[in-house]
């Protein structure tokens, strides 16, 4: 009988090397792969051209998505070449490790954790993906114990060995990942005997992980099995597991540890991948830093450095940055120079990062920031062929990719979407319904929607974890749309407020869910008709009123909904009175912001019968706060008469000299200074343009604010420095120098006093050190000359 077992460093292109020669030279019958037993079936798709790595296999709990794990392959996977090898030489393969079913029946401290990475020990030991995967997608740690449960009190917990790192050590290397490049990916040649050799030596000495005891119990009796039917046996699995399965063991022991484990439903598919999640240790990383570097050691193992660097420049002048012939050429002796130095058979990636940073980049990092992206790391997305099982939603998604030629992308990039143009029109329904199945696709740009525009503007990005996000959203529909519908309709009702109905109704129209609308707007008549505070009533509308002016853009039917948001404009018009009674502070502001927002709402209606009938309302409220006497046992908080007055000044409901007037009123002696403030603060709040250009207000300002008793002006300085401060510089610089140039007063020049020079004599030094300017006193007639 032949047996051999290869232990190899998951993602290693010297190591996917070597497995193929040594396979070549063995010809086994049968090829056992670390890996989950339930994706055998799925490993003759890996000899259709459209499974293009990086891929994954995808494990989830039928019953709960939510328990996923990945098993990623690059194209310098020592397992992905081995099973390609075997494909095509018509060699049988099986993944023999622990079955995920068993992983998903154990009890998961945060099933949410699934699709986390592998443990320190299993990265840097060579370990293949699917082990950590498994481990995380459960929520384990590794001081949890086979069954899933926390390692009793007092008991020493489970803590990872690093063997790769003591093995580089050993050798005085202070990097493992340099110490890995120059004794395996650069030498070119097998090394499974002596990797299995120190690696024996190191378990020897490290504690056991309770889930490696398990997995290789599993292992073994997978290898007695088969030894009964097969002679030449090949095994590919991570290095650290090589000395156990090599190890006799009775079987009664491994069966003894297996006993009682509980069994649940998975199901298994292939899904693309990205090297950026080969990367970290989440999304399982392998622990490999540099995937892009790797992929290009297994496909250019000629000119390597050469290629690379030629490579590097080319980013660079991607990016409009002249790189020359001449530097790659210096680049290049700049590299082995530096190995030859360090005595390495070969210059690495940290000779070519020096390197390049010294010659490509002239010391700059961003430059090589970019590089790094693009090509150490390299954003490479895999693909799967339309004939691998998938959930339906996920194939009804496929379908419309590729009808509105909207591929995915690994890298983010910018779309920008007309939406008078049908396939603009779909690519952001599609989208839009995206978002609310949880899938992050797009996200809406800064050049998002405008008010009555045709314009979108969306980030893309696709990321390999909304493989299991359409897997969880596939309990709603078996297609986008249907699965949106359903989805939004149990968020209406769920919905405990009318703020958080009114955003599904925008969510209906930008995915264009209408089906969706009857619930939706049910919901919505139901909780507006129920909820008598106004506050609410006011956040709602809004939302209702950008869908009923963007609706326009899509075409869509809104009669019901305009309904809605008429009747919530009414009720508003009727309990605000009453809303406005005996306010805090707080609560005024907060109203304040509500009265904006539904005054900014009601120009999006183009309603004149709506607008009539609210600005009639503020009117009504902004007498009661400004006239004495109008309403002396329901008085409105100066802050809100304020901001009601500025909304009808800029409404034209009000002319210039009843504002003067009502500016009047208000700030007399007779009104307190805390008071006063307060309404300056709302009147003002819309910006510093209108003392600009009114000079009779900028005039009624400045004679009340140099009339405040000196003891009150400490109460409303605050106030008044916050309301100054949200102005503009050049609004705040042209108030200023019609203050410092005398000009603030001229157009009542006849209806006030003269200038005391004497008074003003005094102030001058300080104001010309706060101005920064001389400052003169001149008159008013002067002025007008």
């Amino acid at each position: 009988m032949s047996e051999r077992f290869y232990g190899v460093r998951h993602h290693g292109p010297g190591s996917a090397r070597a497995v193929v020669r040594a396979l070549t030279e063995q010809q086994p019958d049968l090829l056992l792969i670390e890996g989950p037993p339930e994706a055998d079936e799925l490993v003759r798709w890996v000899a259709e051209e459209g499974l293009e790595p990086p891929v994954a296999l995808l494990g989830y709990a039928t019953d709960d998505p939510r328990k996923a794990g990945y098993w990623p392959f690059a194209v310098f996977s020592p397992e992905w070449q081995a099973i390609r090898w075997a494909v095509a030489h018509n060699v049988p393969v099986r993944f023999f490790d622990l079955p995920y079913a068993y992983r998903v029946g154990l009890k998961s401290a945060d099933p949410t954790e699934g699709v986390t990475g592998e443990t320190p020990a299993e990265a840097s030991a060579d370990v293949p993906a699917e082990p950590a995967a498994e481990a995380s997608a459960t929520g384990e740690t590794p001081a949890e114990d086979a069954t899933g449960e926390a390692a009793p009190d007092g008991a020493m917990p489970y803590r990872p060995t690093d063997p790769i790192g003591e093995l580089a050590a050993a050798a005085g290397y202070d990097d493992p990942e340099r110490w890995w490049e120059d004794v395996v990916e650069h030498r070119g040649v097998p090394v499974f005997e002596a990797i299995e050799e120190a690696m024996t030596a190191i378990r020897a000495e490290a504690p056991e992980d309770p889930q490696d005891l398990l997995r290789e119990a599993y292992m073994r009796g997978v290898l007695r099995e088969v030894r009964r039917t097969h002679d030449n046996i090949a095994v590919v699995c991570g290095a650290w597991h090589v000395p156990a399965l090599t190890t006799s063991v009775p079987a009664a022991r491994d069966n003894a540890l297996l006993k009682g484990l509980k069994k649940g439903k998975v199901t298994f598919t292939w899904v693309p991948w990205t090297y950026g999640r080969l990367t970290s240790w989440q999304g399982y990383g392998a622990g490999v830093r540099s995937p892009g570097w790797y992929h290009h050691l297994f496909t250019a193992p000629d000119e390597v450095l050469t290629r690379w660097l030629v490579s590097a420049a080319g980013v660079l002048r991607d990016e409009g940055i002249p790189t020359s012939s001449a530097h790659v050429i210096e680049a290049v002796r700049l590299t082995e120079s530096l190995a030859a130095l360090r005595g390495r058979p070969l210059a690495g990636l940290a000779e070519l990062t020096e390197a390049t940073r010294a010659v490509l980049c002239d010391g700059e990092d961003l430059r090589l920031d970019l590089i790094d992206q693009r090509l150490v790391v390299g954003e490479r997305l895999g693909a799967v062929p339309d004939g691998v099982p998938m959930v339906p939603l996920a194939r009804d998604l496929a379908a419309q990719q590729r009808t509105l030629r909207l591929k995915p992308e690994a890298l983010e990039r910018q779309l920008d979407l007309d939406l008078r143009k049908d396939t603009d029109l779909g690519r952001s329904r599609l989208l839009h319904r995206l978002r609310l199945l949880g899938v992050g696709w797009g996200e809406p740009g800064d050049a998002r929607r405008g008010k009555g525009t045709f314009r979108e503007g969306w980030r893309l990005r696709w990321q390999p974890e909304f493989a299991v996000s359409l897997v969880e959203a596939g309990q709603y529909g078996t297609t986008v749309e249907a699965a949106a519908t359903a989805k939004i309709a149990e968020a209406a009702r769920d919905a405990g407020s009318l703020a958080e109905l009114t955003p599904l109704v925008e969510l209906c129209l930008l995915g264009d869910l209408t089906n969706a609308y009857p619930a939706v707007l049910q919901a919505l008549q139901t909780r507006a008709a129920l909820d008598a505070d106004v506050a609410h009533l006011m956040a709602a509308l809004p939302a209702l009123a950008r869908t009923l002016r963007y609706g326009d853009v899509r075409g869509s039917d809104l009669g019901a909904l305009r309904h809605v948001a008429e009747s919530l404009l009414v009720r508003i018009c009727v309990g605000l009175p009453a809303a406005v009674v005996s306010l805090s502070d707080d609560a005024a502001r907060a109203l304040r912001d509500h009265v904006d927002a539904v005054h900014s709402a009601i120009g999006l209606l183009d309603d004149p019968d709506l607008r009539n009938r609210w600005l009639d309302t503020l009117a009504s409220l902004a007498r009661r706060g400004t006239e004495a006497g109008t309403a002396p046992q329901h008085p409105v908080h100066g802050l809100l008469a304020g901001r009601l007055t500025r909304l009808l000044h800029d409404a034209d409901r009000l002319d210039p000299a009843e504002t003067r007037r009502r500016m009047g009123l208000v700030l007399t002696v007779g009104t307190p200074a805390p008071q006063a403030a307060n309404w300056i603060e709302g009147f003002l709040a819309g910006g510093g343009l209108l003392l600009v250009h009114d000079v009779s207000l900028l005039s009624v300002l400045d004679e009340w604010l140099t009339g405040v008793d000196p003891d009150s002006f400490t109460d409303v300085l605050p106030l008044l420095r916050r309301t100054f401060g949200t102005f503009a510089a050049p609004e705040r610089r042209s108030i200023g120098d019609r203050i410092a140039g005398g000009t603030a007063l001229d157009d009542d020049a006849g209806k006030l006093p003269p200038i005391d020079h004497d008074r003003a004599a005094l102030v001058l030094p300080a104001l010309t050190t706060l101005l920064g300017r001389e400052i003169q006193v001149i008159e008013r007639s002067e002025v007008a000359a």
